[in-house]
């Protein structure tokens, strides 16, 4: 389904004025740009949009009220200084599972002048974690080999 049948759908016969909680997670994007989200949506506080194909914020509209905002699972590389600008209320923030590959993308939201909960340092945490854990296995298998080497040649 695509974003603007799965917001007129969301709406459920209310203005978009009412409305305080949108969730868009699994429909699809339009060339990986928001659409059918407007500034008419001024009293919004929660906004979902996991799992749309997201690769671009260049089309949110400003959002004022926006608190908390569901980003994970996307294609997500850049621009995120657009967040500063149009979500300047924004407290919680999930980038998890996008395609951000160092925390200099991310300094644009660091110059927020409010304390936000990114849930994408956390995954990156997750991630360097992991690779720890494989390199410490990749060693212990290699020093395994080089054991078993040496006990080979000595019998």
């Amino acid at each position: 389904m695509e974003m603007k049948k799965r917001i007129s759908l969301e709406l459920r016969n209310r203005a978009p004025e009412e409305v305080t909680e949108l969730v868009l997670d699994n429909c699809l994007c339009v060339n990986g740009e928001i659409e059918g989200l407007n500034d008419t949506f001024k009293e919004l506080e929660f906004l979902s949009m996991a799992n749309v194909k997201l690769s671009s914020l260049a089309r949110l509209p400003s959002l004022n009220k926006l608190r908390k905002l569901e980003l994970g699972d996307n294609i997500i590389s850049g621009g995120l200084e657009v967040l500063a600008e149009k979500c300047p209320n924004l407290t919680y923030l999930n980038l998890s599972g996008n395609k951000i590959k160092d925390l200099s993308t991310v300094e644009a939201l660091m110059k927020m002048k409010m304390k936000m909960k990114l849930v994408y340092l956390k995954d990156m945490r997750r991630r360097r974690r992991r690779k720890k854990k494989r390199k410490m296995k990749m060693k212990q298998i290699q020093n395994w080999e080089k054991e078993k080497r040496k006990w080979a040649f000595h019998t």
